[in-house]
């Protein structure tokens, strides 16, 4: 069977297409498709209640896992909070969904290396997030001493081959907000890295051609990055044309265009390294378009089409589906889906908004029309 997610567009289905046939299709006028393994998310906020029931639908309808954050209030710090909110993704996801969450815990000052023990026992937490103190929504409870307090977890962590996460910005008020990746890097990420060898760490929704530098030059197989779909298709000026746009601030902040030129480069490069997190984070219109907004940028709904926009422009549709399907499980050691999603070249709009129970969210590119339609099998 073959359905549309059940959203105010629809297409036609046509027979399979592989990228060459695909443009031999483009070549004769044709409509065409694309089909590839099923993607999954490996940068996913989900949230919790009125929110979770919102969106879980979109991830799972595109992705077959999805590494969850685990920033909530409060934040999922023990292995025993990752189960049970665990349970509450699975009771909220639709009945015919295969959706599998990977859970992650909240890295802290006070976090031990029994934890990560019972994490690696657990079967269901395949990463620790790190977040620096105050650096994004809900990281107010994040690290404050990571080379001090922290050292005997990230021991623990190499030892159980435990993925560490990145959220790569320093807090510091007297670095300028757009250096703080670059900063990050200099003064965190790379004495990590010296001092941990074995750890895998994944620097995550990097911004920077400085970060593009940092992971291709760190052993194959240890670092590796997600990247978004906003950090690929907009630059910061999206943040001001026609007045404030609250609904393009996310965290790392959009950069530079020649930043985004270098993720874009490269993603599409065939690179091992790089592989699909959304980030996708959903907020409640109201604190979004607020005296003090939120950050992030719900994505969920039109990533796939995004990245596929992106490789079509770059000549690279032939190196999509490793970038969405392969790097991310290959890094994480995982199986790969066995399961196919179809792109299609059919032009559909986006929803202006997607109410529920306590308001509405603003996707991204809201009543904007795009050019590749995702469909299951």
């Amino acid at each position: 069977m073959i359905k549309t997610l059940a959203l105010p567009y629809k297409a036609s289905i046509l027979p399979f297409a592989n990228v060459r046939v695909f443009n031999q299709l483009k070549a004769k006028g044709a409509k065409m498709e694309l089909s590839i393994t099923q993607p999954d998310d490996w940068h996913l906020h989900l949230r919790d209640g009125d929110l979770l029931e919102a969106v879980i639908s979109h991830s799972a309808f595109h992705f077959g896992r999805g590494i969850v954050m685990p920033n909530l209030k409060p934040p999922i710090k023990t292995t025993a909070a990752a189960v049970a909110y665990r349970e509450s993704i699975l009771k909220a996801l639709p009945a015919d969904s295969d959706f599998i969450p990977l859970m992650t815990l909240y890295l802290t000052d006070t976090t031990t290396p029994e934890e990560i023990k019972l994490a690696r026992e657990s079967g269901v937490v395949y990463g620790v997030k790190l977040y620096p103190a105050g650096a994004t929504t809900n990281s107010q409870d994040g690290v404050t001493d990571l080379f001090g307090k922290c050292l005997p977890v990230l021991e623990e962590m190499v030892k159980h081959n435990m993925p560490l996460l990145v959220h790569g910005e320093v807090t510091d008020p007297e670095v300028d907000i757009f250096d703080r990746e670059r900063v990050f890097i200099d003064t965190v990420l790379r004495p990590l890295i010296q001092k941990f060898p074995q750890l895998k760490v994944v620097m995550e929704h990097v911004t920077t051609a400085d970060a593009v530098r940092f992971v291709e030059s760190c052993s194959e197989g240890f670092v590796a990055a997600t990247v978004t779909p906003q950090h690929l298709v907009l630059n910061r000026n999206f943040l001001f044309q026609g007045g404030l746009q609250p609904h393009n601030y996310c965290l790392p902040v959009l950069k530079r265009e020649t930043h985004r030129q270098a993720i874009v480069s490269a993603v599409t490069s065939g690179s091992k390294r790089f592989f699909l997190g959304t980030d996708s984070a959903p907020h409640e219109r109201r604190k979004k378009e607020c005296s003090c907004g939120c950050a992030g940028i719900y994505n969920a709904l039109v990533a796939l089409s995004l990245y596929a926009k992106v490789f079509e422009e770059a000549g690279a549709l032939d190196k999509l589906e490793a970038f969405t399907s392969f790097n991310g499980p290959d890094f994480y050691g995982l199986p790969r889906n066995t399961s196919k999603i179809k792109l299609i070249k059919s032009r559909w709009k986006v929803p202006e908004s997607l109410p529920y129970a306590s308001g509405e969210i603003i996707p991204m590119f809201t009543g904007e029309t795009l050019e590749w339609l995702p469909s299951s099998v």
